[in-house]
């Protein structure tokens, strides 16, 4: 397109020089006149000056025109590429990845920008007739080693977690060094994403590259259960140092730094060990923009009944990528965050159990001081109380936020706060 432009402007141009050319030509080969008719003549040559004049300032304008959109076109490629953000979707035996690719495909702006690869382990043959029924819209890769993995006696009922972790490694290889990815949103087979999905990732892309103390994205909140989440704050996002995965997005770099050492299983909570976390946090939002549907996998239905069934998964279209998310970058973030949490009214569990006495939705602070407390505090306000490696779900600097009772409620250490203690595990 730029060099078409570039020939019409030279065209235009040229166009231009030859009229001049012929004009003048044509005054010079014409007879002399009589006196009589000087006056006459002059006036009509100066009339059809006046007309070439106009014709050739409207050339001029549409060359000038062509020459600004081709510098317009030209800027607009070289400063503004757009990123591909491949979606690796990791599956197995679950024939229910039709409804994980269905929303997919649904709601993907662009199949060139959001490219879905689904990466199939176990060779389960009605899930692989499944996702092939999507022809195009999909690339399907498949796992080429389906041996059993030898692991201790005592381990021998995790061989699912084995062969997960060996998948997992596999499918990133392929997505970061066999199609040179700069980037990858990770899902498994059993989740569902919301409307904003692809519109979240997009804008917090810019946020991950550019700041060294976050490493992953989460469409994920573990305390996302629908009492504990104001639904009208469905653009407000968070900074978390418990590793959330359940729809995360990883760069290349990163992917360097843990393939090495990738675990030969649990590898999400390898994830969250202070080895591979370093002190590094993802963000995550308060609505969480993925749900999960598969009770039956290697877990056996861990937490599913108790807390993943009643994940609310966000409705509400919000325009991230016009959003400032500048605020989340941990300089910006912890200043006003810290702030906001222990500038909060500090008040005892029972307070918030019987709420008469308290005015307003808060925000309230109930401080824990112990592994213990927190944990008694987290079941009486019913959020999740495992911690690993020492962090909670949904923590950062140990504070854990939702809703009480429509309150927005702290669960947080004392101030000073240094460091999370591995022990508490």
């Amino acid at each position: 397109m730029v060099r078409k432009k570039g020939s019409l402007i030279l065209c235009g141009a040229f166009l231009f020089v030859a009229w001049n050319a012929l004009l003048l030509l044509y005054l010079w080969g014409r007879p002399p006149i009589g006196r009589v008719n000087l006056a006459g003549e002059v006036i009509r040559l100066a009339e059809e000056v006046e007309v070439q004049l106009e014709t050739q300032k409207k050339l001029l304008k549409q060359i000038e025109s062509h020459r600004a959109v081709s510098q317009r076109r030209v800027t607009t490629v070289v400063s503004s590429p757009e990123v591909i953000i491949p979606i690796l979707v990791i599956a197995c035996d679950r024939v229910t990845v039709k409804r994980s690719l269905d929303r997919l495909i649904q709601y993907r702006p662009s199949p060139e920008l959001y490219p879905i690869i689904v990466s199939q382990d176990c060779g389960h043959a009605e899930t692989a007739r499944v996702i092939g029924s999507y022809g195009d819209q999909v690339t399907h890769i498949r796992q080429p080693d389906l041996s059993d993995i030898k692991v201790r006696p005592e381990h021998r009922k995790f061989q699912g977690y084995y062969k997960i972790a060996r998948h997992y490694r596999w499918g990133l290889n392929q997505v970061f060094n066999t199609l040179s990815q700069s980037t990858v949103v990770i899902v498994e087979d059993d989740l569902e994403v919301a409307p904003d999905f692809f519109e979240y990732f997009r804008a917090l892309h810019p946020i991950l590259r550019s700041d060294p103390t976050l490493w992953c994205v989460s469409a994920w909140n573990d305390n996302g259960r629908d009492a504990l989440v104001d639904p009208s704050k469905a653009d407000l996002l968070y900074r978390t140092d418990f590793f959330p995965g359940l729809g995360w997005m990883l760069l290349k770099e990163m992917w360097a730094e843990l393939e090495p050492k990738w675990p030969s299983a649990f590898w999400d909570d390898w994830m969250r060990q202070p080895e591979q976390r370093k002190d590094r946090s993802c963000i995550r939002p308060e609505i969480s923009r993925t749900i999960t549907f598969g009770r039956k996998g290697v877990s056996l239905g861990q937490f599913f009944d108790q807390y993943l069934r009643y994940i609310k998964l966000n409705t509400e279209f919000v325009p991230f990528t016009k959003h400032d998310l500048s605020y989340l970058l941990k300089e910006k973030y912890e200043e006003k965050y810290i702030k906001e949490v222990y500038s909060a009214q500090l008040v005892k569990i029972e307070e918030l159990q019987q709420g008469g006495t308290l005015k307003g939705p808060g925000p309230y602070r109930v401080q824990y001081s112990s592994r213990d407390s927190f944990k008694v505090f987290a079941r009486n306000l019913g959020v999740m109380d495992d911690l690993k490696s020492g962090v909670p779900r949904t923590g950062y600097r140990g504070i854990v936020s939702f809703l009480y009772r429509g309150r927005r409620v702290f669960l947080a250490p004392p101030q000073g706060w240094t460091q999370y203690d591995i022990s508490w595990s």
